[in-house]
């Protein structure tokens, strides 16, 4: 329990140092924001810091921070540290100033902010990649909370040939295309306050329960290699578990940052700030919009990293049980059949409240890249109904192909944590043109080694190019200080360039 102790200091009080870092990096001021200059009553809408807070906190959680740390906690307690810090270093970082940019450059899209920070050629790879991602964003967060309402919540099956499944998918599709068409604040700025209260219900119930219920947590100097507990295998053994060997054989670096994506760093986020941007009242609110959400995202991962190690460790679940199970099973155990049920709620709002603003940024991006025209509903609503298409026959593969989902997660863990390459290439070009070259350090750092680890595991994966870990590593390392180096190169040629024109 200490080691997790010591991970929530590292993530508060990190946060506090180097947030204050990043708000004197980017300088902001009181000039007018977008929500003012382009206000026309349906993505420009000037509304409380308050609710922005809440809705980017609910956009950018989804069930990643929950899903990820249990899967992620398997390698042992070192997840309590590398948690925090990738945070307050890498995704918080990252939310930070992609969302800042984004306002001070009129509420654009990041699409927008790619083209402007790059090249021609970046531009077109990032549209049909985050365009891609975003449909698997859609999906992935119609799949996961309508299982858990589905099971968890309503004792059903979840069955692909079950009636009430696709009932309850088919409910979460009518609200995503509602919040995906109608104005910010008809849909999402009225109900969000009421998903923002049992998602506190949720997070702070599971994390006062770990401490009540006095759940065993292992600490760094620990012995991980003593089996902890028992698990059934695929043959039906009975076998047991240990932090130790799973790290030793299932190569922490990069599974485990693959794994923990939105807890640490998400480049999905990038999507969601650039959306708040065009609501805030002042630039002055974007830390507590943009980089403390992020900070208290990463106190939802380490509750449930805490919370699966203690479960398992306690013997009321088995570790490959499934992260659905796994769920479940914690927040009925900790508070009770009503409380855990409400705590459900607070699971199913998460990846729900990312879905729908997920599909509207895709919406507002493929808008904002064609020139196509959203100025009435009719017309919005022409372009929601091919996005949604497209989303309903992902979805309806998944569900009915035995490894679809499973292939749909991995694709959408892998291109979530590439996509952040972007953001950082973009995020440090601003740096160089604006005369901050001399902190580029801050987005290259974060950008270097998560190059590292996505080049290294798309380099071995199976559903990359299955290539040897050794070889995949020189890869990895190669494709790390050829991303660095250019971008480098590139930022102080835009900043010589940008100095002649002024």
């Amino acid at each position: 329990m200490i080691t997790f102790i010591i991970g929530l200091v590292i993530l508060f009080v990190g946060a506090a140092v180097y947030g204050a870092i990043c708000e004197k990096v980017f300088g902001p001021d009181d000039r007018q924001t977008p929500a003012y200059s382009k206000q026309d009553g349906v993505d420009y809408v000037p509304m409380p810091k308050w609710k922005n807070m809440l809705i980017n906190l609910l956009n950018i959680a989804g069930t990643g921070p929950i899903f990820g740390p249990i899967q992620g906690i398997l390698f042992g307690p070192i997840a309590f540290i590398t948690i925090p810090i990738g945070n307050i270093i890498g995704g918080a970082m990252h939310d930070y100033f992609s969302g800042m940019i984004c306002l001070r450059d009129g509420g654009s899209q990041m699409s927008s902010m790619i083209h402007k920070y790059s090249n021609k050629g970046i531009y077109r790879i990032y549209n049909v990649f985050v365009c891609l991602l975003l449909l698997l964003v859609g999906a992935v967060f119609i799949y996961t909370p309508g299982d858990i309402a589905a099971t968890g919540i309503f004792g059903f099956d979840g069955a692909a040939t079950s009636v009430s499944t696709w009932v309850i998918y088919g409910a979460i599709f009518v609200y995503y295309l509602i919040a995906t068409v109608f104005p910010i604040d008809a849909i999402i700025g009225k109900i969000y306050p009421i998903f923002g209260a049992i998602l506190l219900f949720s997070a702070v119930g599971v994390f006062a329960g770990l401490f009540v219920k006095g759940y065993p947590l292992l600490n760094l100097w620990d012995d991980w290699k003593t089996p902890v507990f028992n698990f059934t295998a695929a043959d039906g053994a009975v076998k047991s578990f240990s932090y130790g060997d799973y790290f030793d054989a299932n190569h922490f670096i990069p599974i485990f940052f693959i794994t923990v994506a939105c807890g640490m760093l998400s480049g999905f986020h990038s999507t969601q700030t650039a959306i708040i941007s065009r609501s805030m009242k002042s630039e002055k609110q974007g830390r507590m919009t943009f980089y403390n959400m992020m900070v208290l995202e990463g106190f939802i991962a380490m509750v449930w990293a805490g919370a699966a190690m203690g479960i398992f460790n306690a013997g009321l679940q088995a570790a490959n049980a499934g992260a659905t199970s796994t769920v479940i099973k914690v927040c009925k155990d900790i508070l009770g059949p009503v409380g855990g049920v409400i705590a459900l709620v607070g699971i199913v709002v998460l990846p729900i409240t990312s879905g729908d603003t997920a599909l509207r940024g895709l919406r507002l991006t493929v808008a904002e890249t064609l020139h196509i025209d959203q100025s009435t509903k009719g017309k919005r609503l022409s372009l929601s109904a091919v996005i949604f298409a497209l989303v309903a026959v992902i979805l309806v593969f998944a569900k009915f192909n035995n490894e679809g989902f499973q292939i749909l997660w991995r694709y959408f863990a892998w291109s979530n944590q590439t996509l952040s390459l972007f953001a950082f290439l973009a995020i440090t070009v601003w740096m160089f043109e604006n005369g901050k070259g001399k902190y580029a350090w801050m987005p290259m750092i974060p950008g270097g080694f998560y190059c590292f680890i996505c080049s290294t595991y798309i380099a071995n994966a199976k559903i990359g190019f299955n290539i040897p870990w050794t070889y995949a590593y020189i890869i990895g390392v190669v494709a790390a200080v050829a991303y660095v180096g250019v971008i480098i190169w590139y930022g102080r040629k835009r900043a010589a360039a940008h100095t002649l024109q002024h």
